[in-house]
């Protein structure tokens, strides 16, 4: 797969981001293993305890390359690699039995059982789910088989997510723990490629078929679902990461299990931004003349560098959309290790802003763009689970998403019957336009996406960061969790908080040592100290808790709980809040008509001690125009045409408000005049079936037209009424305006012809007041529809 498109900033700078075939990865872990037919019991941290499978198809190839080197060191280190695991990707309905690229799902299922087996271990199962109608609609190198219609989305469903889910109930598979990664860099195409046609028409498809895929698979009980989430030079740009995560929620909150049905989220899959920039570690340092290091022309104002400070960044958006705080991240460290000769070894001396960033970042590319192939890449962290130090990151695994030596894209047009096509970001000839044009650093002499590419597994190992070790002997695994914590005792009481202290685990001999430990209030989580002692804050006055405490490894692996420890807190009077919320950030102008403008922004904190925030005053100008508790509002009744700026406030429970925000400005759309359409058109028949999901103050719609006549339609106006003063705030798959109530869809240069009996999808995001009851006509070229 390959992905690039522009971040929605009002520079308008283009990002662009990268995927081809992957796999995830294996991790050594450790947990008692039950080998009988009863499915596992689910686990907050699937990858914590267990080993991962080793995809055997991948190592051999991997070892025979490793047989023809003539560098023994080299092959020494191929060895090595082609112990990891990988991921199994179904990226045609032909993988699921198997086919002329390899073996089937249920060779490889079979082969995880004996793997497991053989470990005694808990297994994770690193599958890809890869085939979604119209994949991968912003490039071209890994175009998928099926179209973006209603006829490849019920192909989708029942020859493709169907069998897969059938195959993965079977019992005798019911103790592998089934890491789903779900559509690789399709849902991040809805915040920021929207323009491109491929994408608009792709788009309700996208949704349903995710959706439907969450949906089957979470109903297997031993899969955890875990959404691709780009990479942070393509989604983290703030005008990127906070509507993305709005889509992610909208979908989460579509499917049956609403956000349960998701497991985690995984960063950076087949891409090669780094795990780290060691030498840029603070994007907001200043240079020469007080220019930050992130307006250089290599990160273009984007604050994210890194793919851990990404996972971190969208984690707190994710959560303050819903999803919960246990939610785990994965980053795929298979190609973004970036080491070799051209490494940096210390941070630039240079004063000139451009410079000092270019010879101090560890990624070597010419532009964060450049996705496919690139030269100078190499495997970063070899898969691990729990990786230590990352905490604001909550990650899960380092993972190995994309197998080392499977091409991004064909380097040239390659005849095939996959339907990948060429894309000239694959070409090392090609001087890209995306890229400041710039050549694009490509590797040449590469085949089609997802077939095995010597030449660039070579570099990948000789520019391994860390340095890979060569020998064929894997470390053993800890599979062995530390002792219990003892002596929980409770200390300094206040009315809203409880001391804690414990006396220190040990872990076993061969043990990779004691990495901290986890408090619980009754079952939740609440902190996870690294020393023996804790504060439980935040507790309501005169009320009885229970504590208990569980230690953890570097391995994963967590203890069972602490005998419990009771408290009852004091009595109080709760103390007067007179501290405002932190001032909003990140106010950003979303989708524009020619009356309203969609605003978004990053969510404010309140103080310590402080009643939380309470919601958030929008202005337009110096006029006060909506009080909304959400980071999100759409500014309605404006003019067309016509320039606006607006500020945000942040207020409390108690009644304290926050100075503005960043003023951010935009503009209406022009007044379009359309050519009128006739009041009736001859022989006209249409059928419209509106299906709508809503939460809170928002909404998701899907809209069918069907062509019911007996004559070709060709180019419609589609007509409705909010009954409740709904207010559209982004539209696909035709152009939409609003008057007041009016509604009206103009179809889209795709889908203007509509034969008999055929429809088209159309659909919409849009806010409501908390009533939202369903428009009950609608006209089609001024004709009235049956509304199914």
């Amino acid at each position: 797969m390959s992905r690039h498109g522009p971040h929605a900033g009002a520079r308008r700078r283009r990002a662009v981001a990268a995927a081809a075939t992957a796999t995830l990865a294996a991790i050594p872990l450790a947990a008692a293993l039950s080998t009988g037919a009863q499915a596992a019991t689910r686990v907050d941290n699937p990858y914590a305890g267990a080993v991962q499978y080793v995809n055997p198809t991948w190592s051999a190839a991997v070892k025979a390359s490793a047989a023809r080197q003539s560098d023994a060191s080299l092959a020494a280190k191929m060895m090595t690699v082609s112990q990891q695991p990988t991921a199994v990707w179904m990226d045609r309905i032909s993988a699921i039995t198997g086919n002329a690229d390899g073996k089937g799902l249920k060779f490889h299922l079979d082969n995880a059982v004996a793997q497991q087996q053989a470990a005694g271990v808990p297994l994770v199962f690193n599958l890809v789910i890869y085939d979604l109608p119209g994949r991968d609609c912003y490039a071209l190198a890994s175009n998928g088989e099926l179209p973006a219609t209603d006829a490849g989305l019920a192909r989708y469903q029942s020859e493709y997510i169907d069998p897969i889910a059938a195959l993965l109930s079977d019992s005798k598979y019911a103790n592998l723990r089934i890491a789903a990664t779900i559509e690789p860099d399709s849902l991040p195409n809805l915040t920021t490629n929207m323009s491109q046609p491929e994408c608009q028409q792709a788009a309700p498809y996208y949704r349903a078929g995710v959706k439907y895929a969450l949906d089957k698979l979470h109903a297997v009980g031993n899969v955890y679902n875990y959404i691709d989430i780009g990479h942070s030079g393509w989604l983290g740009w703030d005008s990127n990461a906070g509507p993305a995560a709005k889509t992610f929620a909208e979908v989460a909150r579509s499917t049956q299990a609403g956000f349960a049905s998701i497991d985690g989220f995984v960063s950076d899959v087949a891409n090669t931004t780094p795990l780290e920039e060691p030498f840029l570690p603070d994007p907001t340092k200043t240079l020469g003349g007080g220019n930050p290091i992130r307006s250089s022309s290599f990160y273009e104002w984007n604050f994210d560098f890194d793919e851990v400070d990404f996972a971190a960044h969208m984690h707190r958006l994710l959560v303050a959309e819903g999803f919960p705080t246990t939610l785990g991240m994965l980053i795929d460290t298979s190609r973004n290790g970036w080491g070799g000769p051209n490494r940096p070894t210390a941070v630039s001396t240079s004063t000139d802003l451009n410079t000092y960033v270019n010879e101090s970042r560890v990624d070597r590319r010419v532009h964060r763009g450049a996705w496919c192939n690139p030269l100078g890449a190499g495997i970063g962290e070899l898969p691990k689970a729990s990786p230590s130090g990352y905490t604001a990151s909550h990650l899960d695994a380092f993972v190995w998403i994309k197998p080392p030596g499977e091409s991004d894209g064909a380097s040239t047009d390659i005849p095939n019957d996959q339907g990948k096509r060429f894309d000239r970001m694959c070409d090392p000839t090609f001087v890209s336009p995306k890229l400041s044009n710039q050549l694009t650093g490509a590797t040449p002499n590469a085949p089609l996406a997802g077939q095995w590419f010597e030449d660039q597994f070579v570099t990948l190992v000789k520019n391994a960061y860390p340095v890979i070790n060569g020998g064929t002997t894997p470390p053993p695994v800890d599979t062995v969790a530390p002792s219990v914590p003892a002596g929980l005792t409770v200390g300094a009481v206040t009315s809203s908080s409880v001391a804690l202290s414990w006396t220190a685990s040990t872990d076993n001999a061969g043990g990779s040592g004691v990495a901290g430990y986890d408090v619980y209030r009754g079952t939740t989580l609440i902190g996870s100290p690294t020393t023996t002692s804790f504060t439980a804050t935040g507790l309501s006055p005169d009320t009885a808790y229970s504590f208990t405490v569980r230690a953890k490894d570097v391995a994963g692996n967590v203890s069972a709980a602490s005998s419990a420890a009771s408290a009852t807190t004091l009595p109080g009077t709760t103390p007067t809040d007179t501290v405002a919320p932190s001032v909003p950030t990140g106010l950003a102008a979303g989708t524009t008509t020619t009356t309203s403008i969609a605003l978004s922004w990053n969510a404010s904190t309140d103080n310590a001690g402080g009643s939380g925030v309470a919601g958030y005053d929008v202005y337009r100008g110096t006029t006060l125009i909506g009080s909304p508790t959400t980071t999100s509002f759409s500014a309605t009744g404006l003019s067309p045409d016509t320039a606006y700026s607006f500020t945000v406030r942040a207020k409390d429970v108690a009644g304290n408000v926050s100075a503005s925000s960043a003023a951010v400005n935009a503009r209406t759309q022009t007044d379009v005049i359309v050519t009128p359409t006739p009041t009736t058109e001859p022989g006209a028949s249409c059928k419209v079936t509106y299906q709508a999901s809503g939460w809170n103050t928002g909404l998701s719609a899907n809209v069918k037209v069907t062509n019911t006549g007996s004559s070709a339609i060709s180019g419609w106006t589609l007509k409705f009424t909010f009954p409740s003063g709904q207010q559209i705030s982004q539209g696909w798959s035709a152009t939409w305006s609003q008057s007041g109530s009016a509604v009206t869809a103009t179809n889209a240069p795709w889908n203007g012809t509509l034969a008999p009996g055929a429809s088209t999808d159309i659909g919409f995001n849009a806010s409501h007041s908390g009533t939202n009851t369903a428009p009950t006509s609608f006209t089609l070229n001024g004709a009235s529809c049956t509304v199914a």
